[in-house]
């Protein structure tokens, strides 16, 4: 027998008003439908349509007021990272410049919890470091590899707040790994990071460890943002 995981009602109608949110059906700072219509609407009961919606409340999509509808808030300034990750399994839904925006943010959050992996596992990381450096020369491969890195990299650093970070962007990273590593040079430019990172934790030198993070989450943004303008110059074409 096949065990598949029941979909909760009230998960989905959570999902279903945040698509409508982001669709632009509900708008931020418009009103929610009254709650009896909003409930005949999704097929579900009231009690269900308030279990969803105060969900929606803790994450930041919506403001519950009493005596007032339920009001949209502007999630990009009031959401947490639960509406940051869901954004971000919604690829329909991402704007041009998000990939380019989490690149930056992994540009100035990877140099330090490299160097601190680095620094309290110095032993583990050269045995996976040592690994990477292995790694099959094709997309999926690569994707796959440095997908574990930064991961790995995440929970050695004993700070947990980065990987719950990273966790968010499971899906997207996977999908955009796979067209990042299409270039033959990308490819080449991350296993020479897995080399650096490996002769720089045998040699324990960790202010340059933190350095080559730097300068290469900043060249692997350069290389994105060429490969996001040829994408579009093609679709223009």
């Amino acid at each position: 027998m096949s065990w598949k995981p029941l979909v909760r009602l009230t998960e989905l109608a959570e999902e279903r008003l945040i698509n409508a949110i982001l669709d632009g059906e509900f708008p931020i700072d418009s009103n929610l439908p009254a709650e009896r219509t909003l409930a005949v609407r999704l097929g579900i009961t009231r009690p269900t349509l308030r279990e969803a919606l105060q969900r929606m409340a803790r994450d930041g999509w919506v403001e519950i007021r009493h005596g007032k509808p339920t009001r949209v808030r502007n999630y990009r300034q009031e959401g947490n990272l639960a509406v940051l990750a869901a954004i971000a399994r919604r690829g329909q839904y991402l704007s041009s410049d998000f990939v380019t925006n989490l690149l930056a943010v992994r540009l100035l959050l990877a140099p330090t919890y490299t160097r601190l992996a680095v620094e309290r596992h110095p032993v583990e990381m050269l045995k996976y470091f040592n690994g990477y450096t292995q790694t099959a020369d094709a997309p999926q491969a690569f994707t796959d590899t440095d997908w574990q890195l930064h991961r790995q990299l995440t929970i050695a650093s004993e700070n947990p707040v980065f990987t719950l970070i990273l966790n968010g962007f499971k899906e997207l990273y996977q999908e955009m790994g796979l067209r990042y590593f299409q270039l033959p040079e990308a490819r080449a430019h991350s296993r020479c990071f897995y080399q650096s990172l490996l002769d720089c934790t045998q040699s324990g030198d960790y202010d340059r460890i933190e350095a080559i993070t730097r300068r290469v989450m900043v060249e692997s943004l350069d290389f994105w943002r060429k490969l996001a303008s040829f994408s579009e110059s093609s679709v223009q074409e």
